[in-house]
């Protein structure tokens, strides 16, 4: 199957050729850690936008940390696709030790990428959340939400691929939805890009010192 993007840098910039299609309001980019990031950064240069981070992590099922059942941020309610909690017969209070978990690695992260930044205002303001991609949706949901709670005058999604349904899904969360490419045999983020090696925390701080 062929790769649609060389790398991150390579979304980044077909990605940048959408948004520039529209019109924005005193533009901010919020690149979503940490693979979103170094796509964000590339979105925020050709936007001529500000550039900052959204953290937001995954709540795995229990002894599949991978699959994810839910989504939590710093301070933001954590959400749960309840399809996967129902099939896996779980609840959300039985996933409150992980929530619990995923809530302080996403406030210590995003202590470490501000580095005693005060946070940017979102208010009356046209954001744009960026990720490196889209799978299920319910990691972009919980920071579309967070984001959503501070007034910006819009908030837009956007990634250089994503799976249809998640999507479709999404555009009930966000103002809009932007990606270059939905196609309908997704089945990973990774599979779209030839090189999609690992964003660390290093890498997040060097392109937000930028």
């Amino acid at each position: 199957m062929p790769r649609i993007f060389a790398d991150r840098d390579d979304g980044g910039r077909q990605l940048a050729a959408e948004l520039r299609k529209r019109r924005w309001a005193d533009p901010l980019v919020l690149g979503l850690a940490r693979g979103g990031v170094p796509v964000a950064a590339v979105v925020a240069r050709r936007l001529g936008a500000e550039l900052d981070v959204a953290v937001a992590r995954k709540i795995g099922a229990p002894g599949r940390r991978e699959y994810g059942v839910g989504a939590v941020t710093a301070d933001g309610p954590a959400i749960y696709d309840e399809a996967i909690l129902h099939a896996l017969k779980l609840t959300a209070a039985r996933m409150a030790r992980a929530e619990s978990r995923e809530r302080a690695e996403a406030r210590r992260r995003l202590e470490r990428y501000r580095a005693g930044r005060a946070p940017v205002l979102l208010a009356g303001r046209d954001v744009v959340l960026v990720d490196d991609g889209l799978a299920t949706g319910v990691t972009a949901t919980a920071a579309l939400r967070d984001v959503r709670a501070a007034g910006p005058r819009t908030v837009v999604f956007a990634a250089p691929v994503a799976a249809p349904g998640a999507a479709a899904r999404l555009r009930e969360e966000a103002d809009d939805v932007v990606c270059v490419a939905e196609p309908p045999e997704f089945r990973a983020v990774g599979q779209w890009y030839a090189d999609f090696r690992q964003t660390g925390d290093e890498d997040v701080l060097r392109l937000l010192g930028r």
